[in-house]
């Protein structure tokens, strides 16, 4: 298991990492390279390329936290 049990992340470091998001933003909209960012946020080129892609469909309001992810049904 991933996380302990009925855990996940706190508020508080969900609303740290909505804030990287958002910042993420802007550096979108500077042309930064994903590769740049990843390097300088400590996180997954892959991460990077998927938040590119939900800011170019719906700008920066897209990055928000969408809440906790849903388990299939």
């Amino acid at each position: 298991m991933r996380y302990a049990q009925g855990g996940g992340l706190t508020a508080e470091r969900q609303r740290f990492r909505e804030r990287v998001r958002l910042r993420v933003g802007e550096r979108f909209a500077w042309g930064e390279m994903n590769a740049v960012i990843a390097r300088e946020l400590r996180v997954s080129v892959r991460s990077v390329e998927r938040w590119r892609r939900a800011w170019r469909r719906g700008g920066t309001a897209a990055l928000a936290c969408a809440g906790p992810a849903k388990l299939p049904s």
